[in-house]
């Protein structure tokens, strides 16, 4: 069945892109074009490849997975939150982190900084990790295919959480602790538009983490009086920073 489309569809390719010039789509991206969403030639498209605006094009070819591409003009046009926020999340299992990536990019995030964490169900090493960076940021591209972001959230390699260090000058840095008597929405009052925010995976940071982020100047804050689940976490505080500071 042909997937319904209410806009044009979007796609990611990783090279230079110019008005009258041609390409050829990936080839995971063209399996997706043509077993998912039906693609035909002659349709039009939009093309983008991270450097800067978006590309209105049209499928000139199909030859099975060879999927030939003619753009047509180059428009200046980003869709970035005026924040930027840096999301360090605590690894969750499965479809709860790919969710979490997903969600937070399309909520604006600039950056993502997946931490390992004694409470992490999820606890891939060395050439696992490597490659579950790799899938994570296919999700931060994707997440900008669908929400029409034309910059690419940069999804950091694995590192422990107990060794995670913000750099200096990296703007705000939060802390989401439901043991905390300080109110998210109070802190955040006149901070700027810079933000590093730190949530946890199913089971939270253990004290040695936590003490490990306040050492590197992390506030700690309440998201209300509710316990919110890993996957919760985080979008909410991102959804929060929007509407009471951002492009909401």
């Amino acid at each position: 069945m042909k997937e319904s489309r209410s806009q044009t569809p979007r796609f990611y390719v990783d090279a230079a892109l110019r008005a009258g010039s041609s390409c050829e789509l990936p080839e995971d991206t063209a399996h997706h074009a043509l077993h998912v969403l039906r693609i035909r030639s002659g349709e039009e498209v939009t093309l983008f490849n991270g450097r800067g605006g978006e590309y209105p094009a049209r499928i000139s070819s199909i030859n099975r997975l060879k999927i030939g591409v003619d753009v047509l003009e180059h428009r200046a046009v980003e869709r970035e939150s005026p924040l930027h926020v840096v999301l360090v999340q605590g690894v969750s299992s499965g479809e709860r982190m790919e969710f979490t990536i997903r969600k937070a990019v399309e909520l604006g995030v600039a950056e993502i900084r997946p931490v390992l964490a004694s409470g992490s169900v999820a606890r891939p090493k060395g050439e696992r990790a490597a490659a579950r960076q790799g899938h994570w940021q296919k999700i931060a591209i994707s997440a900008c295919e669908q929400c029409g972001r034309n910059r690419i959230p940069a999804v950091a390699p694995l590192v422990n959480a107990s060794d995670y260090r913000a750099p200096a000058m990296a703007g705000v840095k939060v802390l989401l602790s439901p043991g905390s008597d300080l109110r998210f929405s109070k802190f955040i009052e006149n901070r700027g538009e810079s933000f590093v925010l730190a949530a946890g995976p199913e089971a939270g940071f253990d004290t040695k983490e936590e003490k490990a982020f306040l050492d590197a100047g992390f506030v700690p804050v309440r998201l209300g009086p509710r316990i919110l689940r890993t996957e919760t976490a985080a979008l909410a505080a991102l959804a929060a920073l929007n509407a009471i500071l951002g492009d909401f």
